[in-house]
């Protein structure tokens, strides 16, 4: 140990350390944990520096002391450790004092040590990415503490660094859930002392929401990867960089690039174009290696997508087929589909940077489906052919993106938006797209051969026909055009284009806008191609007669057909109906009709269609007429009352969108009509409805959009009159009690209504340079006047709630003793001041309750603590003053005051230690522990009320009981007298404490079970009260029993609580039983009961039906078949409707059956069926339920005889060490398996809640080494059940479906035999020193029974000889010989090899040994000699031997296993049971015989060989038994009128019809006995 010794002489040296020495002083730090294991251990943590008091040489362990990691006050935590545990590490303190000058430096090192305790936490958790991102803060925040520490920084970058420090410790906390840090303008921790509570709550709300909004910025700032940005930014993008595109083509291509979610099929985004020269490069050579662009606009809903794919549509441009020789001359510039090339998304909707490549199959097929191929299809062999992209995620809106990103976006990078709004459109993000797409179309071939091969032409037109100029966008990257060109599909009558295209007309054209169709059949031939013209036109409007856009959707247009000039003639065809009517059938009849009024010439063609889809995505344009009318209030002023009004009509979605526009609309309103007040209220209401509209979470992300607005483009500069004009006029109306439906909006939207009111004055000021000053101020001058009057009036104030508290809490900081007194004496009459006490102990205990501020305002919730505590204080003098003496009292106002303090004591804000050490510091240091002080008032208040305090009880136990259980020492030692006070007080009152008894067990189990008590407060309130108790000798022996029975119930109470949250049950299940077993012997019903429906409700959740059973019959045995009422309340849904025990008891049975039914118990269901059936038989006489409980009883004999019910097996445990709690710890008990289980499943079960339990190999009882050590060991091992069988079941023939029951159910003893070696080793006859321990396990019940499992009370070891082992192993073969027969007996259908193998193992000495081991052992000379005394064992075993094949007798005399009936009973006769297994092997022979195959015939041959062999020898050896055949017995069984005399011992009965021969086996003497003067027939 010369550790020990070095650590105990250096530690003089780090104390003189700390004194300012400079010499290098050992320092012993902790590199490996120790936990602790006993009550004298120092539990260790690595890094954790130990003060070393003493040294132990040997082998004993140094001890020392280290700071505590969880007491309130500077308390060590002393105790020993091994030496080995600790390492000394050379230290020299250079300087010190310097860090700790700083406050900002100090609050560092607090906040990193908090930080590193959480982060140990999320390392365990695997919370990887948090503990990531913690872990880097720590490393910067550390990094700016030496930057603080060196002194070197100039002011400005000290200011700077200081705020940075404080912004990335309070989002720190934030995320981590610690406490809000408020702080001054200089980054300084406010001081509470020092600043109004007003002011300190002021602070509070701007430091929460500016840490919202700084965690928004950081998110989007520092995380690396979609799932952080994912919730705080709006918006996002993907980046794309095509690197190469290699297909062989031969012409020039269009590549089309976008986004499609295969989930909807559609594409999502608007398309990147590429044009493609045929030579291999971009057509513009100056894009090569600069093909970039970036898909804007995708929200947090697209990155939720199930799937998420870019897809490019590659369109040849060139001739009408590839194959097409160059001999004629063909028609080029047709835009041909060619193939589909697409990325699967990957996890976390990454990309594959190369795109499988897809041809197109055949002509036929349509880019858009082969889309949905590729995208559904497996990977492709491109053979060298694709497209390869880079693709990258970018977070924030594109000018944030161009900002964080130039390298890879700049102005040259194509940018594609998504098709439709973003999540947030911000100001000045002005929009007017259109986005076409062509849908399908369906074409007559007219008088063509084939199918045209139609292309659609799309142009922009205004109302004169004449074509707009490049506004139509095939895509990003691409130049405008005036004429878009479909793909031309080779002759198909039914086309499918789905193409998108952009429309962006200028927003003053749209309303006298069109757009135009044409259609047009293209050859491959250009001569004939030159001659086609138009064979068809369709148009539509952009605009509606009501002034809207076009509606988003699809649109089936009409189609008509002419003369091709008349066709382009705008004035010809925009007089006609441009979509059909969605109700009107299709024409199906001729080829055209005339439309009225339509000019000659032009016809609808009814044979061809035409589908289009627009969808309007315009911040300027709406499709909403209400809306229209707003935006456009100056064209029809007469309806602008009616049109404000409706906008709280329109859908929020599009108001949000045209935000902008909206409240321009709604400001230009208010300033044109500043003269007037028409309007105001309507412009009020309708920007309350607006704000509303942003507060929702749906439209959350818009709130930095209302705050740009107010910032960047509000500029009306008399608003500011109008709307604090129309809030004040809504306050006074409120006040006078008029309704004001629109005031709870109002006050939601209040903090924009101001923000709108302050910045309109600060325009108006800096227009006119301050004037009209003293107008605003009385104007806010009267609207709060008016709030105040309002927030007097009874009427429930629309204010947050945290606003008034906070107001509360300053004044009561402004009041002294002196305040207090003036104000109580104030009230002009006693009744007055009671009445205001007991509104106030009302509200303090509702406010303490609700938690008004969140829960991370620790500083405002302490501040509010101590001023209520102060003020609780000066309110209970005056109650001792004023209302406690004589016909002063007030029972309810001191019942108040109690409950008060209790709530206040018990608050979660003060419960210190579930807090981490800073905090509990921080708090201990400024506020101290309010809840000793609190406590202390309590105590003497409590002792004040003299003769009153009977008054109290019970009522007052349950608070009390709740305050001192409160986890501090030294309030519970000052407060559990007062329990002692109450007894003495019930005690001399009426002799005896029982209600206070009652009282506090019955609220013990709830607190507890609640979470609340340990250990230590079961110790102390065993002592504290026991010393009471032994003052007073009148209490000595009462006091003594009801601490014992307090102890005892906590004991249980505690170790209930521990497990009761485990996900294993077992151990819940075990103190669940413990704790009822403890209420049934004090005799509390109640709890008894309800804890029976606890453990009831376990078991069904597990499937212990007949476990579950049981426990509802222990309720049903308390019951009587009797019109009582119930005394116990009964948990459940149905409880209410059985009012008397009859009823109860009868519903109760029936759930048992049910139970016992699930659980296959069925001999115990037909108990419970009985007991029904004589209820219903001979007491209620109600023969419709007897016939129904009867019917249920016959289906359990049923059951009983043809379901499979396997037996279970049991399982002996054991619980060893101390470290297991109570209710196991050096016990062992018995456990009833599962159906089917097997004994690993079951260990793995048993051993999952203890994980550090180590598993004993040994079946022996352990050592004192084992049960007195600190871990945890487990025994376990398979039993057999020891039971007797039952007296009624002996020496009869009863099918083994029922015997087995008993053999494995109601069982209290089981039996181990552990077999072991003594004497010799004979390796050749393992038998002769074959020595057997067998263990019987008694349990302290029945099982089943209400566990699966009783704990073991008594134990009992015996050992078995070598011989009677022999012995007993013969006697268990004959069984097994005769359980297979009976079996084979009763059903013949059952397969042969089980009989096959065991009677091969009998009769074939090479398999078994055969009866040579027991003969070389036993039957030689000088064993006999040697061991005299079992000369009559081995004479039982050679008649075992002898018996066993033909001439062999009943080697059980009477006592047989169960035997069968006769195989083959006559119909309707009766049955005699006999015993036709002896001999067994020849039985069992005879039956292989019967049933053996031919396949096996050989088999039993052998084994027939092989059973003679064995037959001569035992008749050489043992001699022969004679057999002789009793069927005269059987015969006359009539003889004696149907009954038959009693068989002789060693036989059974057999009833058989009359006239069928039996054989019956038995010797000479038996058989004479049993055929005595029976007639022969």
């Amino acid at each position: 140990m010369a550790h020990g010794v070095q650590v105990h002489r250096a530690w003089g040296l780090v104390r003189g350390s700390r004194q300012g020495s400079q010499l290098p002083a050992p320092l012993p730090t902790a590199v490996w944990n120790f936990p602790r294991t006993k009550e004298h251990h120092l539990p260790l943590q690595i890094g954790e520096m130990v003060h070393i008091l003493q040294a132990s040489e040997g082998k004993g362990d140094p001890r020392g002391h280290l700071p505590s990691r969880g007491c309130r006050r500077l308390w060590l935590l002393q105790g020993i450790f091994p030496a080995s545990l600790i390492r000394l590490k050379g230290a020299a303190v250079e300087q010190r004092g310097v860090e700790e000058s700083t406050p900002m430096v100090q609050e560092i090192t607090t906040t990193l040590r908090e930080w590193a305790t959480i982060w140990k936490q999320l390392y365990v958790a695997g919370q990887t990415e948090r503990y990531g991102q913690v872990k880097r803060m720590m490393q910067e925040l550390m990094e700016q503490r030496s930057q603080l520490l060196s002194g070197t920084l100039p002011k400005d970058q000290l200011l700077r660094l200081r705020k940075e420090v404080t912004g990335k410790m309070d989002y720190g906390n934030k995320i981590l859930a610690l406490d809000l840090v408020v702080r001054d303008e200089d980054e300084n921790i406010l001081d509470p002392d020092r600043t109004s509570v007003i002011s300190l709550f002021q602070a509070h709300r701007r430091a929460a929401q500016t840490l919202t909004q700084r965690i928004q910025e950081e998110t989007v700032r520092t995380a690396p990867g979609r799932g952080t940005h994912g919730a705080a930014s709006p918006s996002h993008n993907l980046y794309l960089c095509v690197r190469n595109f290699v297909c062989h083509i031969g012409e020039e291509a269009q590549l089309f690039m976008a986004l499609y979610d295969p989930g909807e099929q559609r594409i999502i985004s608007e398309n990147y174009v590429i044009r493609w020269a045929s030579t291999g490069v971009p057509q513009d050579i100056e894009l090569l290696n600069n093909l970039k662009a970036v898909f804007t606009d995708l929200g947090s809903t697209d990155l939720k997508r199930e799937r998420l794919f870019l897809v490019c549509q590659i369109i040849r441009v060139g001739r009408m087929d590839l194959r097409d020789s160059h001999s004629r001359k063909l028609s080029t510039g047709l835009r041909r589909p060619f193939g589909i090339s697409g990325g699967r998304d990957q996890r976390e909707k990454v990309f594959s940077p190369n795109c499988a490549f897809s041809r197109v199959a055949a002509d036929g097929d349509f880019l858009h489906n082969m889309i949905r191929k590729v995208v559904e299809g497996k990977d492709i062999n491109h053979k060298g052919q694709g497209l390869w992209v880079s693709l990258k995620m970018l977070w924030g809106d594109l000018s944030q993106v161009r900002k964080d990103h130039p390298h890879l976006v700049d102005r040259s990078t194509a940018v594609a938006r998504k098709l439709g709004y973003p999540e947030v459109i911000m100001p000045g993000d002005v929009r007017n797209d259109i986005y076409l797409t062509l849908v399908q179309g369906e074409f007559d071939k007219g008088n063509k051969k084939t199918q045209k091969n139609v292309e659609v032409t799309v142009c922009v037109c205004d109302e004169a026909g004449n074509v707009m100029q490049n506004v139509i966008h095939a895509g990003a990257g691409d130049s405008p055009t005036s004429h878009y060109r479909s793909v031309v599909y080779y002759q198909q009558r039914h086309q499918r284009w789905m193409e998108t295209l952009k429309i962006a007309v200028p927003i003053e054209d749209v309303h006298r806008t069109h757009l135009r169709f044409t259609f047009r059949h293209r050859s491959s031939s250009d001569s004939k191609d030159r001659s086609e013209r138009i064979f068809s036109i369709a148009f539509v409007r952009l605009m509606r007669p009501d002034g809207t856009t076009l509606r988003d959707g699809e649109h089936d247009l009409v189609l008509y057909k002419g003369d091709s000039k008349k066709l382009e003639d705008a004035s010809t065809y925009l007089s006609l109906p441009s979509e059909r009517n969605v109700s009107e059938p299709k024409l199906l009849s001729g080829s055209s009709f005339r439309v009225s009024g339509a000019t000659p010439g032009l016809a609808v063609s009814t044979r061809d269609s035409f589908q289009i889809s627009t969808l309007v995505c315009s911040t300027k344009l709406t499709q909403n007429v209400n809306l229209l009318g707003l935006l456009k209030w100056r064209s029809k002023p007469s309806l602008l009352c009616g049109n404000l009004q409706k906008l709280m009509n329109v859908d929020g979605g599009e108001v949000i969108k045209f935000l902008q526009d909206t409240l321009d609309a709604l400001f230009s309103i208010m300033m044109e009509h500043s003269e007037t007040d028409v309007y105001d209220a309507l412009v009020f209401d309708a920007l309350v409805f607006i704000v509303g509209l942003v507060a929702d979470r749906k439209f959350q992300h818009f709130n930095t959009v209302l705050e740009a607005y107010i910032r960047q483009h509000f500029s009306a500069t008399l608003a500011y009159k109008k709307l604090l004009s129309v809030l004040t006029q809504y306050m006074e109306q409120a006040g006078r009690g008029e309704p004001c439906e629109s005031l709870p909006r109002t006050f939601k939207a209040l903090e924009y209504i101001f923000k709108f009111i302050v910045r309109s004055r600060h325009l108006f000021a800096q227009l006119y340079e301050g004037k009209e000053v003293a107008e605003f101020q009385r104007s806010l001058q009267r609207f709060f006047l008016t709030l105040n009057q309002l927030m007097a009036s009874p009427l429930e104030a629309p204010l947050p709630q945290s606003h008034y508290v906070a107001c509360m809490a300053a004044i009561l900081s402004q009041m002294d003793k002196e305040h207090y007194s003036t104000y109580i004496q104030a009230f002009p009459s006693r009744p007055e001041l009671m009445d205001f006490l007991m509104e106030t102990f009302i509200l303090f205990k509702d406010l303490i309750g609700k938690t008004v501020y969140p829960g991370d305002w620790m500083v405002m919730n302490m501040v509010q603590n101590r001023e209520f505590l102060r003020a609780i204080n000066h309110f209970a003098a005056t109650l001792t003053e004023m209302f406690l003496h004589n016909s002063d009292f007030e029972l309810q106002l001191w019942n108040n005051y109690f409950h008060l303090a209790v709530a206040f004591l018990t608050q979660d804000s003060l419960q210190l230690e579930n807090f981490s050490p800073a905090k509990r510091n921080s708090i201990l240091a400024k506020y101290g522990d309010m809840r000793a002080t609190i406590g202390a008032s309590i105590r003497d208040m409590w002792y004040s009320l003299g003769q009153r305090k009977i008054e109290f009880i019970p009522g007052m136990v349950g608070p009390i009981l709740e305050m001192t259980l409160v986890p501090e020492l030294e309030l519970r030692k000052s407060t559990i007298p007062i329990f002692f006070d109450m007894m003495l007080c019930e005690h001399r009152l009426t002799g005896s404490f029982s209600r206070f008894e009652d009282e506090i067990l019955r609220r013990l189990d709830s607190e507890v079970e609640g979470g609340r008590g340990d250990e230590q407060y079961m110790q102390l309130f065993k002592s504290i009260l026991l010393s009471c108790c032994q003052s007073h000798p009148e209490l000595a022996k009462p006091g003594e029993d009801f601490v014992r029975l307090v102890s005892e119930l906590l004991e249980r109470l505690l170790d209930y609580r521990a497990v009761m949250n485990d996900e294993n049950k077992t151990y819940s299940m075990s103190c669940t039983v413990n704790l009822l077993n403890f209420y049934k012997e004090i005799d509390r019903q109640a709890m008894y009961i309800r804890y029976l429906y606890k453990l009831k409700d376990l078991h069904i959740s597990y499937e212990n039906y007949t476990e579950g059973a049981y426990t509802l019959l222990l309720h049903a045995r308390l019951l009587t078949w009797s019109e009582e009422s119930n005394a116990a309340p009964v948990p459940g849904p149905h409880s209410l409707q059985l009012h008397t025990q009859r009823q109860l008891k009868e519903a109760l049975y029936n759930q048992i059956i049910e139970y016992f039914d699930q659980g296959k118990m069925w001999e115990e269901a037909i108990h419970i069926c009985k007991e029904l059936a004589e209820q219903y038989e001979s007491h209620l006489f109600d023969y419709e339920m007897l016939s129904d409980i009867l019917q249920r009883e016959a289906k359990f004999y049923e059951k009983i005889l043809k379901v499979l019910r396997p037996s279970p097996d049991y399982f002996a445990v054991g619980y060893y060490g101390q470290g297991f709690p109570t209710f196991l710890r050096n016990k062992v008990f018995i456990y009833r398996g599962k159906e089917y289980e097997r004994r690993e499943d079951f260990e793995m079960r048993l051993l999952s809640p203890f994980p550090n339990a180590e598993k004993l190999k040994s079946t022996s009882p352990p050592g004192q080494d084992i049960t007195d050590s600190p871990g945890q060991y487990i025994q376990c091992f398979t039993v057999q059940p020891a039971e007797e069988a039952k007296v009624r079941l002996r020496g009869r023939s009863i099918p083994e479906q029922i015997t087995n029951f008993y053999k494995s159910n109601h069982v209290q003893r089981f039996s181990y035999s552990r077999p072991f070696k003594r004497g010799p080793n004979d390796p050749d006859n393992e038998f002769a020193n074959m020595w057997i321990e067998r263990t019987t396990f008694r349990t302290a019940y029945p099982l089943p029974g209400i566990l699966r499992w009783f704990v073991v009370t008594s134990t009992e070891t015996i050992i078995i000889s070598p011989l009677e082992n022999a012995i007993e192993t013969m006697m268990k073969t004959n069984e097994k010989i005769m359980s297979e027969i009976n079996r084979h007996q009763n059903d013949p259908s059952l397969p042969i090899n089980p009989l096959s193998m065991l009677l091969n193992g009998i009769v074939d000495p090479a398999v078994m040994g055969g009866f040579a081991k027991y003969e070389k052992a036993f039957f030689q000379e000088p064993y006999m000699q040697e061991h005299p005394e079992d000369a009559g064992n081995i004479e039982k075993l050679k008649d075992l031997i002898a018996w066993q094949v033909p001439g062999a007798a009943s080697p059980w005399q009477g006592q047989l296993p169960p035997s069968v009936r006769c195989p083959s009973p006559c119909q309707g006769a009766p049955r005699v049971p006999v015993v036709p297994q002896i001999p067994l092997l020849a039985e069992g022979i005879r039956i292989h015989g019967q049933k053996v195959t031919e396949d096996l015939r050989p088999f039993h041959e052998r084994m027939e060989q092989c059973f003679e062999q064995l037959r001569a020898k035992v008749e050489s050896q043992y001699g022969a038994r004679e057999m002789v055949s009793a069927r005269g017995w059987a015969w006359g069984w009539h003889g004696w009128g149907g009954q038959l005399p009693p068989p002789p011992p060693g036989l059974a009965r057999l009833r058989v019809a009359a006239g069928q021969p039996v054989q019956v086996w038995g010797s000479r003497e038996q058989l004479a006995e049993a055929t005595a003067g029976a007639g022969t027939g």
